[in-house]
This record gives structure tokens, C-alpha cells and sequence, in this order.
């Protein structure tokens, strides 16, 4: 495994923190730089084992913001967590974004679009030596619900995300340096969601890393409807994605992508001592 990806012992949680106006679930809590650094290292603190950094909301119909705009948001936070030790992300599909990210401290790249977005990112996280997580994607935010129709999901998503790996590796990325993610909600309906999720093994049996980002998605609000049909609202999905966290965890997942750092940092835990015959 890379030296710089993360490697507990267990599945890794990674804290989520959008520094965004409009994310779905915290969109606005973390505009502000102090209110950013704050929850971001109480995530640090509460056991994250990675803090994702993202500038730019890539929730279902977010409209995009120019890279001067993500770039603003993003560099005084990762400056001032990196400062202080935090192992930092970069949630960006733009490689000039990455460039100024990782010159600010972030040690990881997480690319939602898998590479396809900007033809210069790969090249850009190969130069910079870190880890590049590639995650399967079809099109922006704004219309990607309009291309979840697959063959075979399962299939399809492994065979796009084998050409993504195939496209990192002929720029330069180490192949130890490469984490995969099925990109759950992202072109995708809920069966898919869920299908995927069954079938996590077909994504290990590529060899590389699984990132797994299901936290309190619209997918979890659907299973959890009331009656009346009405989704549960994201906040009341916690429970639902610890739940993911320690399924996927016990499946192998390298990592979960996640809001709450402690319930799912306890639930990977659990899945851990579960598979240890050592446990006490």
C-alpha cells in the first residue's frame, strides 16, 4: 500500500468536509474558515483517519463554480489543517485545483469524475507521487441522474472504472498509489446503489483499494421512507450509514467516505474485532 494512504489496521474512515454553500447534507455549515477548521479537526480528533476537503458541491444537480471560486474556499483549510498534522484530502475534479491543494498540504486526491473531467489531472497527481482516488462517474451533477442506465451495473461500472485505472497508470500513477470507489448515487439509482454494494467483491477482485462514500445519501432516505413515501431527511440516515460502514467493512472495503466519524468509525471497529479470532 501506498506510504501515504491511510493503513489502520481496520477500514479507514474519512471525514467529509465541504467547505461548500450547497452540499446536500452540510451545505453552508462549513462556508466559514473558522467553522471548517473547527469541524475539521473534531473529526481528527474523533479518529478520522483522512479529512476530505471539497470546494465544489457535487450533489444531484449542483451547478459548477469556477476554479479560482473552489480554490479560494478550499486553500486556507487545508493550509491550517495540514499545518497542524491533519492528513488532508482534496475533493476536486480539476488538476489545477489539485496543484494548489497538494502545494497546501493535502497528501491524497479524490477525483469524483475518475480522471475524465480535466485530461490534465492524472498527469498532475502522477507528478506530485500521492495517491489518486478514482471514483466511477458519467457527468457533472447537473445531469448525471439522466445516465444511470447500465447493461449490467456491476459489470459496467468495473469495466469504466478498469479504463480510468487503465488511464492513471499511463500517465504515470503508481499502481499502488491508485483507490477505486463505485461512485454510489452518482449515475446510479437506487438498485444500483444496492446492487453494487452486494457485489463488492467484483470491485476487490480488481486489486486495488475500495473506497466506499454512502453516508446519508438519497438512496438511505428511500429505504427509511415514512409511510406516506416521504424520504427520511439526511440527518436521519446516521444510523443507516454506520450500518453500510460496517457491512463494507466486513466485505474488505479499504475505506467509507463519511459525515458522522464516530458512529462509523465504531462500526468498522465492530467489523474488525468480528473478523479477528484474536479479539478479546
Amino acid at each position: 500500500m501506498h506510504r501515504l494512504l491511510p493503513d489502520p489496521g481496520r477500514c479507514a474512515v474519512v471525514g467529509v468536509l465541504n467547505v461548500t454553500p450547497d452540499s446536500f447534507f452540510d451545505g453552508g455549515r462549513y462556508l466559514d474558515v473558522d467553522d471548517a477548521l473547527e469541524h475539521g479537526e473534531a473529526m481528527w480528533r474523533a479518529g478520522a483517519d483522512l479529512i476530505d476537503v471539497g470546494g465544489e458541491s457535487t450533489r444531484p444537480g449542483a451547478a459548477r463554480v469556477d476554479a479560482d471560486t473552489e480554490i479560494s474556499r478550499i486553500l486556507p483549510v487545508i493550509k491550517e489543517l495540514a499545518g497542524a498534522g491533519v492528513g488532508v484530502s482534496v475533493d476536486t475534479t480539476r488538476a489545477a485545483v489539485a496543484e494548489a491543494a497538494l502545494a497546501a498540504g493535502a497528501i491524497i486526491v479524490n477525483d469524483v469524475s475518475g480522471g475524465l473531467a480535466d485530461p490534465d489531472m492524472a498527469r498532475t497527481v502522477a507528478d506530485a507521487g500521492v495517491p489518486f482516488i478514482l471514483m466511477h462517474w458519467r457527468g457533472h451533477s447537473a445531469n448525471m441522474d439522466t445516465l444511470a442506465e447500465y447493461r449490467d451495473v456491476v459489470a459496467d461500472v468495473r469495466d469504466e472504472l478498469a479504463q480510468r485505472v487503465d488511464a492513471a497508470l499511463a500517465a504515470g500513477v503508481a499502481r499502488d498509489a491508485i483507490v477505486i470507489d463505485p461512485g454510489l448515487g452518482f449515475a446510479k439509482r437506487a438498485e444500483h446503489n444496492w446492487t453494487l454494494l452486494r457485489r463488492l467483491d467484483v470491485l476487490r477482485d480488481m486489486g486495488f483499494p475500495v473506497l466506499i462514500g454512502a453516508s446519508r445519501k438519497r438512496f438511505l432516505g428511500s429505504l427509511l421512507a415514512a409511510e406516506d413515501g416521504t424520504p427520511r431527511s439526511p440527518d436521519g440516515r446516521e444510523q443507516a450509514t454506520a450500518a453500510i460502514s460496517a457491512l463494507v467493512a466486513a466485505a474488505g472495503a479499504w475505506g467509507v467516505r463519511v459525515h458522522d466519524v464516530e458512529s462509523s468509525l465504531d462500526a468498522v471497529t465492530v467489523a474488525s474485532a468480528l473478523s479477528d479470532e484474536e479479539a478479546p
